[in-house]
């Protein structure tokens, strides 16, 4: 019988077997369930179904209980869906694979045949609960939920019949359907409507947006000490007692980590690795370590271990402990020693450059006796070696195919933490998942690139009988019009085309924190992003947007000229100048106001004055006035004062109390005793959206580089922008968001433009 035959035995219709042909794995495994049911006895459709059912929900670990499974399927023991999804509960509790057939036939109710007369009993004590409700809403109560409930007083009850004994009962109480049940429900009025959507649209945007706590809520993810259930875990006779041990020491508390190399400063993608590690042990009353894996000293710096944790604390986090990979090396290198006494690591003199590539040649040293093995790896330790010249080696292929990895280099350059007591380094492959088992983690959260080295994680902790946490991937966020990559990064840097790793054109975090971004943006953008296993590449105009709406509600106004035209008011109705009360954030009483001069001399936008316009023009023109925001007057033109060569010097003008009468067009921001300051605007970095596709930039991202990625103006800022402090935030009324840059001084402040009040559509 070919495999299509054996699938239809299942109950799958001709284009269902076809499309699971396709995946191999699950085919061979229906296949082989069909033929395991075949020596049993026949395979009726029910019988089909729930094989299938079977294949597709079992894990992998728990395959060996198949045979056991298939005979109480095919003889009727097992005869309904939830029998058998119980039956597969219970086998997974079963970390040491010995089934107590007493036990597991009581859970899964085997022998138990609910009759008519309990479902008949139990329908009419649910409908008795919700006789009210039902009489009062009669055919438009929702019964769904009733199936639900006599399910739980009868877990074993047929829901056909369920659902057949309620809808009687109801028909019994209620009588066939009438006219009024026929009647559709009313509409919902058009003013009703507005209401409704008056009360969305006047809501505060950012809570529109599930924070990341509340999204890794929902998230299916194993409980603490119940590892064994994940699908790929790999279960050995030391796993339970192992589980049990976990269990021990974190009392079931969730514990995730966040593992870093110090050898660069973190970028946007980290940003969600740190939002998902710390905001799911947050969503789950759990704690996150900060462990540096420092296992790479030639590339490690103070300023990145430093950098790393402002990052962390900078986004809202706090870790439960900080630690390095580099604490355990100790136990790291005792574990390499007991993995050669067990053949399951060995000593290699292959160069690197022979290590590269999709197929490497075979090592001619992997079989060699373990005691060599035992010695070499001693003498690496001990400094005979010159690097490069032996790496210790495990005996396991990845799933990418890769053949033996390697887990221990030498290195004769010292360390951040520990000097010059080693010059053997582990790698991050045989570092990680020992390191996590130290710690007891219970969900090792990674990117995908990772899913090819999950099998080595778990082989690992087995081989040297340690726990095992389990590994979990998620898709990895690339951001489109830069780029992340520490030796680009480096190179734009060494070449001058940016001046630093926090330079504001950069997506890395403490670029991103000078330019003005807010962490709680950041973190809201990384929550709308989700939990997937897909590779997303996302424009910047999407984390904008969340930037836009975290400082619509925070970032305080201010007007500020950028391009300035002296105004002098002929008719200026006072002595001096007046002070006026200016709210901090229009519509918003709890935030405050602050003071600002008005005078007979005021700095306007050069562009906000045309002598010649069209209709469209909001500004001041000879024939058009413009009012004057916050002052209460506006300005007619009276003088256009020019320099000797014929251009606009100043502008002579005169004011008058605005009135239903008067009421200009518009109202432009202006600034009276400015304070002058410096004005960074920056634009991408890189021409196109992709600078590192070959096929769209043939000469590689370093000619990319857009030459207008930066300009700077002075302008005139009013006056309550003194005393400003590094990295705080304003908007610039009609013109941008902006945030104080560390450069500015106590008399001479500058601002990074951090994004235009509205999207610019225009732009890549």
């Amino acid at each position: 019988m070919d495999i299509s035959a054996k699938l239809s035995l299942l109950g799958l219709s001709d284009t269902k077997v076809n499309e699971t042909i396709k995946n191999k794995p699950l085919s061979a495994l229906l296949a082989g369930i069909v033929d395991e049911a075949k020596g049993k006895g026949d395979i009726t459709k029910p019988v089909g179904n729930l094989l299938y059912h079977l294949g597709t929900k079992l894990p992998q670990q728990f395959h060996k209980h198949i045979p056991l499974l298939v005979a109480y399927l095919v003889d009727g023991r097992i005869n309904q869906e939830a029998k058998l999804t119980a039956a597969i509960k219970f086998v997974q509790n079963s970390v040491s694979g010995n089934i107590n057939i007493e036990e597991f036939e009581k859970s899964c109710g085997v022998g138990v045949e609910v009759s008519q007369d309990e479902i008949e009993a139990s329908v009419a004590h649910i409908i008795g609960k919700h006789k009210e409700a039902l009489l009062s809403q009669r055919y438009r109560f929702n019964v769904g939920p009733l199936i639900g409930q006599v399910r739980a007083s009868l877990p074993w009850a047929d829901s056909k019949k369920v659902k057949e004994e309620i809808d009687l009962q109801v028909l019994t109480l209620l009588g066939p359907k009438g006219e009024e049940d026929l009647v559709k429900p009313p509409k919902v009025k058009n003013a009703e409507k507005k209401e409704k959507a008056d009360k969305v649209d006047s809501a505060p945007q950012e809570k529109q947006c599930l924070t990341m706590t509340e999204l890794l809520r929902t998230v299916q993810f194993h409980a603490p000490g119940e590892n064994h259930k994940t699908d790929g875990y790999i279960i050995t006779d030391q796993t339970e007692r192992l589980l049990k041990e976990h269990l021990k020491v974190t009392g079931g508390q969730v514990r995730t980590r966040f593992p870093p190399e110090p050898n660069g400063i973190l970028h946007i993608g980290h940003a969600k690795a740190i939002n998902i590690n710390f905001g799911y042990a947050a969503a789950n009353g759990g704690v996150c370590f900060l462990r540096y894996d420092d296992t790479n000293p030639e590339k490690e710096e103070e300023k990145f271990f430093k950098g790393i944790k402002e990052m962390v604390e900078w986004l809202g986090y706090k870790p439960y402990k900080i630690t390095h990979s580099s604490d355990y090396f100790h136990q790291l290198y005792e574990w390499a020693k007991l993995l050669i006494e067990k053949n399951m690591a060995y000593v290699c003199h292959q160069k690197a450059e022979e290590l590269k590539g999709f197929n490497p040649k075979p090592s001619p040293w992997r079989e060699r006796p373990v005691e060599e093995s035992r010695q070499l790896f001693e003498d690496m330790k001990n400094g005979k070696f010159d690097e490069g010249e032996a790496t210790l080696r495990l005996k396991l292929t990845l799933e990418e195919g890769k053949l033996d990895p390697v887990a221990y280099r030498i290195k004769y350059f010292p360390h951040h933490c520990t000097g010059n007591e080693w010059c053997i380094y582990p790698t991050y492959d045989y570092t990680h998942c020992l390191c996590d088992s130290l710690e007891n983690i219970t969900h090792s959260l990674c990117t995908k690139e990772f899913q090819s080295r999950r099998s080595s994680y778990y082989w690992l902790c087995n081989a040297v009988e340690t726990y095992s946490p389990v590994q979990w991937e998620y898709g990895r966020l690339n951001m489109n019009c830069t780029v992340v990559s520490k030796r680009k990064i480096a190179k734009l840097i060494s070449e001058g085309h940016v001046r630093d790793w926090d330079d504001p054109r950069l997506f890395t975090l403490t670029a991103l924190r000078r330019r003005g971004f807010p962490a709680e943006a950041i973190n809201s953008f990384c929550a709308t992003l989700g939990l997937t296993g897909a590779q997303i590449s996302i424009h910047p105009r999407a984390l904008e947007a969340c930037v836009r709406r975290v400082l619509n509600m925070t970032a305080r106004r201010v007007m500020v000229v950028m391009d300035p035209m002296k105004v002098v008011i002929t008719n200026y109705p006072n002595n001096g100048p007046v002070m006026l009360d200016v709210p901090n954030i229009p519509g918003l009483d709890e935030e405050g106001s602050h003071s600002i001069p008005f005078d007979k001399e005021l700095w306007l936008e050069r562009s906000d004055f045309r002598e010649t316009a069209d209709g469209d023009y909001r500004g001041l023109t000879p024939e058009q006035s413009v009012g004057l925001k916050y002052s209460g007057f506006i300005i007619k033109l009276q003088e256009v004062v020019r320099t000797p060569s014929g251009e606009v010097d100043y502008l002579k003008v005169t004011c008058e109390a605005v009135s239903e009468e008067n009421k200009p067009k518009s109202f432009i921001h202006w600034v009276a005793h400015p304070v002058k300051c410096e004005v960074r605007l920056y634009e991408q970095l890189f021409i196109h959206e992709f600078p590192e596709d070959p096929a769209v930039v043939p000469g590689g991202y370093l000619t990319d580089i857009n030459p207008n990625s930066l300009t700077i103006k002075v302008a005139f800022a009013d006056c309550s922008v003194k005393g400003a402090e590094a990295y705080q935030k304003f908007q610039f009324q009609r013109v941008g968001f902006f945030c104080v840059d560390p450069d500015s001084m106590p008399d001479y402040l500058v601002f990074n433009r951090t994004c235009e009040i509205k999207a610019d559509k225009g732009k890549n």
